[in-house]
């Protein structure tokens, strides 16, 4: 057994104090991120710089001593690479021209995505080599349904009009689309795990989007067909899906995607999780990312509450979702040394 304490939960262990890690644990609320983020230049730049990327990588490992490291991306290099044009406007976040017929997919295909993404899977590479003995390192992408609302889109949205309009009218189209950014997907996560990933995680931001029955079309069914992908081809590699806003689908996703580990959003019911999820795989989470910012004795308080419920099962300590930028760096440090401290 791997004696990396990620790793081991990852597998179903129950460690004496579980591991932790913070999803956007690299980034704008770290002067040492802002410092490097304005020399880069865009933040697409700096994505794709290996050597920024690494950088902002290690920042909060020297900072905190997480258990793993997360790569410093962005889950939309994948349409970036598959072609479609991307820009990151200031304030604005992500902007694409938005797919909405067969023909705005023509032009898109996996020819030359690996040339195109050779800069991230460097900067894997790089971390690799650099990362303390016991910390793990985990790829990332982002899950197939929620990259193709952003390319539907053609950014972030609140209604997600454009894209159900698209499913629900032109399915076909739809399903290509799909089925092109599962298959990039796949050839992408891999490539991350050659280059030294030992763990993987999938983001599925927009999950809860869905009603019941196209959650298990779009979520559900290429969620499974991506794991399935990994497990076949590079056996050994755990996967962590996080379907964020699944509310009773959690239990569903678990079961059906062959996910090794779950990451809980803010809304997930401890005392639920532990009953339905835990017996099932490993669960990551779900301290909401804004009693970071408070901190205080009420972060303490929730901080307390995870560990005791979810604490003594297979546990990884996580966030409900990435920190924010108005996080003060001293709240992330009372969280990491409440977590060490603590035992089951």
């Amino acid at each position: 057994m791997t004696a990396k304490p990620f790793l081991r939960a990852l597998a179903g262990e129950t460690l004496d104090r579980p591991p932790f890690w913070l999803m956007r644990q690299a980034g704008r609320y770290l002067p040492e991120y802002r410092a490097l983020r304005a020399e880069a230049g865009s933040f697409l730049d700096l994505c794709y710089a290996p050597d920024f990327a690494t950088e902002v990588t290690l920042q909060p490992l020297r900072r905190y001593h997480m258990d793993a490291a997360i790569l410093f991306s962005d889950i939309l290099v994948i349409p970036h690479g598959l072609g479609q044009p991307l820009s990151f406007r200031e304030g604005e976040g992500p902007a694409l021209p938005p797919i909405g017929s067969a023909r705005d997919l023509d032009g898109l295909n996996t020819e030359g995505l690996l040339d195109r993404l050779a800069p991230v899977v460097r900067t894997v590479r790089q971390l690799s080599k650099a990362l303390p003995p016991e910390t793990a390192l985990i790829g990332f992408a982002g899950a197939p349904w929620t990259v193709a609302t952003y390319m539907v889109e053609g950014g972030g949205s609140r209604d997600f009009a454009r894209i159900k309009q698209l499913m629900w009218s032109d399915p076909e189209t739809f399903k290509r689309l799909i089925d092109l950014v599962v298959e990039a997907t796949a050839t992408y996560l891999i490539a991350q795990i050659d280059a030294g990933a030992e763990a993987l995680q999938l983001f599925d931001t927009w999950a809860g989007a869905l009603p019941e029955e196209d959650f298990r079309q779009w979520v559900i069914a290429p969620t499974r067909a991506l794991v399935a992908r990994i497990h076949r081809d590079r056996p050994g590699v755990p996967v962590i899906g996080f379907p964020r806003g699944a509310g009773v689908l959690y239990r569903d996703y678990v079961i059906e995607t062959g996910v090794n580990g779950v990451s809980l959003d803010i809304t997930v019911p401890l005392d639920w999780a532990a009953k339905e999820l835990q017996p099932l795989c490993t669960v990551q989470g779900n301290l909401d990312p804004l009693l970071l910012v408070a901190g205080g004795e009420a972060m303490d308080r929730a901080i307390d509450r995870i560990l005791a419920v979810l604490g003594r099962g297979p546990f990884i300590f996580n966030l409900g979702h990435g920190i924010v930028p108005a996080t003060p760096p001293e709240h992330v440090a009372r969280l990491a040394e409440r977590i060490k401290a603590w035992r089951a």
